[in-house]
């Protein structure tokens, strides 16, 4: 059993790789125009949000009731019926989920700044804000975390040379802001509430977490669509037009590999061992995921292929894998003998 839940966070990751790789790989398909009808008009990133979003939340229904873990959530009687629900603090949780998802998306959307500049300040963050959380949570950080920590910094530093701008609009920053606050809350949360030995409790936490972040992120995308005048005219489109559109089966696609990153990302993050530890994993899968979907759009569409400074810090990627790997392996191998 101590075997298995050593190997649990490497396959959660593998499960992110692999589901990450067609889920980005699809979307730049799709909001690129190339698996439009000659003619149409291409799909935009904010307007894929409201279907991809939707087609997130039932795929999580289905999965949740497939692997039967809604028996692992807190319960209340509602109208006579007992269903799983949300404590306080999944609640809160969940909706930080909403907010990283939906600010993700809006940040690669501002005018005048580069994708790989937002990518690496708000991965970069994360990435600082992880030893903060387990320091408040009393955690021991090893140093084999420190270097994993220290190697996925560096990729994603090698990776700014790619950046055309290093301009910030005060909006963009208020975005990046409020994404790496709810991350704060969220891994303070499972921090505290979770990250167990007991399966039943990792599970729990994140079943009630996913019942609220998929539906509050369509309710909050709902009322931008209503409130947020000309600037959110594409959402209105995304949950009116789109669902019209020839494009829809691979719309819906993307929202299933989005739950399954989603649910992948959350089961590193409960692995029992520091954030310090966990959150280099989750980012070091999703750079070489964003690598890997590269090369397949240059196989499948002819697009251009990853930069050297990409394949660079894929390679330096590799060595943060190694110092998460190797060293906890050799250090279990002294405590047998």
């Amino acid at each position: 059993m101590s075997r298995w839940a050593d190997q649990a966070i490497w396959l959660a990751a593998f499960g992110y790789f692999a589901t990450y790789v067609p889920y980005s790989a699809l979307t730049k398909a799709l909001t690129g125009g190339h698996l439009s009808a000659p003619g149409d008009v291409p799909l935009t990133g904010l307007g894929l949000l409201p279907v991809t979003a939707i087609a997130t939340t039932v795929t999580m229904f289905v999965v949740i009731s497939l692997l039967g873990w809604w028996k692992h959530a807190s319960r209340s009687r509602i109208a006579g019926i007992d269903l799983p629900t949300p404590t306080r603090w999944t609640f809160l949780s969940g909706l930080s989920t909403a907010l990283i998802i939906g600010t993700t998306t809006l940040a690669y959307t501002f005018e005048g700044v580069s994708i790989v500049l937002a990518m690496v300040l708000m991965r970069g963050g994360v990435l600082v804000i992880a030893p903060i959380v387990d320091r408040i949570s009393k955690r021991k950080v090893r140093w084999f975390s420190w270097a994993g920590l220290a190697c996925a910094f560096a990729a994603l530093l090698v990776s700014l040379a790619d950046s055309d701008s290093y301009v910030i609009p005060w909006l963009c920053a208020a975005d990046i802001a409020v994404y790496l606050a709810s991350y704060f809350v969220r891994l303070r949360f499972m921090s505290h509430l979770a990250k167990s030995d007991d399966p039943s409790v990792n599970k729990g936490f994140l079943v009630e977490e996913q019942i609220v972040s998929g539906p509050a992120l369509v309710a909050l995308l709902a009322l931008a669509a209503l409130l947020g005048g000309a600037a959110t005219e594409p959402l209105r489109i995304g949950f009116t037009d789109y669902w019209l559109r020839s494009e829809l089966p691979h719309m819906l696609l993307i929202g299933a590999f989005s739950y399954g990153t989603g649910i992948f990302g959350a089961l590193i993050f409960l692995d029992k061992r520091e954030n310090t530890f966990c959150v280099p994993v989750n980012r070091s899968s999703s750079i070489l995921a964003g690598v890997v979907a590269s090369f397949t759009l240059v196989a499948w569409l002819g697009s251009r292929p990853p930069s050297a400074t990409q394949l660079v810090s894929a390679a330096i990627i590799i060595g943060a894998v190694a110092f998460l790997t190797i060293p906890p392996m050799l250090e279990k191998r002294r405590a047998r003998a």
